[in-house]
């Protein structure tokens, strides 16, 4: 009898634990088991639910000795270990009271029903206990066992007569244990593998977020316009499952790609509420029925999305919408992928203006680096060139030439990039008129090896060059040397600017390049800012005293292509 009583509930069980297994994967327990705090209706509903089952398991039970042999234990147990003490003692009582009202097994009702009762009760109580633990079975195994054993022990204090209950629990004692005990463990287990695939999952979306992020940050650092929507819109599109990838501002429809794009258009006014609706409150919603999304055309396909917000600064700029084809499909990864993303492009468009600003910045320091520079270079230039005039018409022309050239590309190079060689031709264009001044007092050599076609900043080897002759070489009796020197070292350009002046000592250098040493002008420290600010470095400055100086710039090579868009988007 013991072991047909064991077959069958092993039977039974099996049923019910190939029941759980598919009820993970069921949406509606990933609506809501995945809930990181579940409300007050959602306890209700849980408590209910929970309490049927048990109700379930009492009616599916196998009669012995006028009582029952069941797993109702199982669902209780659940009950309080996923759902917290409320969930526990409500299904408990639902399923108690029941068990202490139904005709069959009479002989242990009120010993079933109270059991079943504390059942609920304590495993609400252990939730908190248990939520702490990264395995979570072998406390429910416990759990399992003290129930059971609790269980046993009430048949035997109020089923009367004493010698029937012993006869009972003898029968129930082995075999119910086993199997609840080995119900709520294997059920655990497999509540925990479902929630390990979900951290994997999560921790896969995250890492896909940061991907698209890095795929999506060249065009995002430009803004939010229709192009770099566009751009982002179509990365998502081909790195996700989502059936359409949406981008809006406060207004209109800036892309829409996928399903859908028939009628939801590019430049269209807003036409769901959920997105006027996650516009106007700054919080991601999610839609899972086609009904919720309000789509003005019936026939849309799509029938899931989650919207988020973009912001900059806490201000509204748009929304990202992530559309399913397929109703209820939006799961707890998807929204924090896009959650994730939301804030990530926010933190994108927010550097957009950041660049922004530093290219006003760069842009105006480089405007008051020339208005520096020129008003006292062109007076001195204009007076050596009135002098040769008189004394040698032709090197006036070739002076007046230099200076055209000069000026030319001192208006023109305003952008963030310039070639070398234009940088180099402005520099030589300088110095001739410098020689012009000076005569035999300022030698000038130089030694070009490296790619003419190399972009660098514009204005950075004139305040050298300007600095070498006025800080150097003209305050040595004898004048001196300058020599400028470029070439490629690996994946930079090094170009050298070193001239035979009065030099200067450790203590001037460390000043001069933390800003606190002001004989040398604004041009070289305007040159030190620059270079740290782009590039994150400071040029290397080599001096001694009576020898001379050498100032050493190292500068990553920018690629042609993107060199040459820079240069186009200026002359343009």
């Amino acid at each position: 009898m013991l072991i047909e009583l064991l077959q069958e509930l092993l039977n039974k069980l099996s049923i019910v634990v190939f029941f759980a297994f598919f009820l993970t994967k069921s949406s509606l327990f990933q609506r809501y088991f995945l809930k990181k705090k579940i409300n007050m209706a959602d306890k209700i509903f849980f408590s209910i639910a929970f309490g049927c089952i048990g109700i379930l398991a009492t009616y599916w039970g196998i009669p012995i000795e006028n009582t029952l042999a069941n797993s109702r234990s199982i669902s209780i147990l659940l009950a309080g270990i996923l759902g917290g003490p409320l969930v526990g003692t409500g299904a408990g009582l639902i399923a108690g009271i029941h068990r202490m009202l139904i005709p069959e097994g009479r002989f242990t009702a009120i010993a079933c029903g109270i059991s079943t009762i504390l059942a609920g009760v304590i495993a609400g109580i252990s939730k908190k206990y248990i939520d702490e633990k990264q395995k979570k079975w072998p406390y429910g195994l416990v759990l399992a066992i003290i129930v059971e054993c609790l269980q046993l022990l009430l048949i035997l204090l109020i089923s009367k007569p004493f010698d029937k209950a012993l006869q009972v629990v003898k029968i129930l004692f082995f075999s119910m244990t086993l199997i609840n005990v080995l119900g709520i463990t294997m059920i655990l287990m497999i509540i925990e593998q479902f929630f390990g695939e979900q951290e994997k999952a999560g921790s896969e979306k995250a890492q896909l977020a940061l991907n698209i992020a890095t795929q999506t940050l060249p065009y995002l650092r430009k803004g939010l316009t229709e192009q770099s929507a566009l751009n982002t819109a179509n990365i998502i599109y081909s790195m996700t499952d989502a059936s359409a990838v949406a981008i809006t501002d406060t207004n209109k429809i800036l892309v829409h790609v996928g399903l859908g794009s028939d009628h939801h258009k590019k430049n269209d006014p807003i036409d769901t509420k959920i997105t006027r609706d996650v516009l106007s409150r700054g919080l991601f919603m999610v839609a899972q029925e086609k009904c919720e999304i309000n789509c003005s055309n019936e026939d849309c396909p799509l029938k899931s999305v989650i919207v988020v917000p973009l912001k900059m600064q806490d201000n509204i700029i748009g929304s990202l919408k992530i559309y399913k084809s397929s109703g209820n499909s939006i799961n707890p990864s998807d929204i924090e992928l896009a959650k994730g993303l939301g804030h990530l492009f926010s933190t994108q468009l927010e550097l957009s203006q950041i660049d922004y600003q530093k290219e006003l910045l760069i842009e105006s320091e480089i405007k008051a680096l020339q208005a520096q520079i020129q008003p006292h270079f062109i007076f001195n230039a204009l007076n050596t060139i009135a002098v040769f005039c008189r004394t040698n018409p032709n090197k006036a022309r070739e002076l007046i030439l230099n200076l055209s050239n000069y000026l030319r590309n001192s208006f023109k190079n305003q952008g963030e990039f310039i070639p070398l060689s234009k940088e180099i031709e402005s520099v030589q264009a300088y110095l001739s008129i410098e020689q012009a001044r000076f005569s035999e007092r300022l030698n000038v050599a130089y030694d070009i090896k490296a790619d003419m076609d190399i972009f660098i900043p514009p204005l950075i080897l004139q305040p050298l060059v300007e600095n070498a002759i006025k800080h150097g070489i003209l305050s040595n009796i004898e004048g001196g040397t300058v020599k400028i020197s470029a070439f490629s070292e690996d994946d930079e350009a090094v170009i050298i600017v070193e001239d035979t002046g009065v030099g200067m000592s450790k203590t001037q250098i460390h000043a001069l390049l933390n800003n606190k040493y002001s004989n040398q002008g604004v041009g070289l420290t305007n040159v030190i800012n620059r270079l740290q600010c782009i590039y994150g470095r400071k040029p290397e400055i080599e001096s001694e005293i009576g020898k001379g100086t050498k100032i050493t710039i190292k500068i990553p090579k920018i690629p042609k292509e993107r060199g040459e868009l820079f240069e186009n988007s200026i002359s343009g």
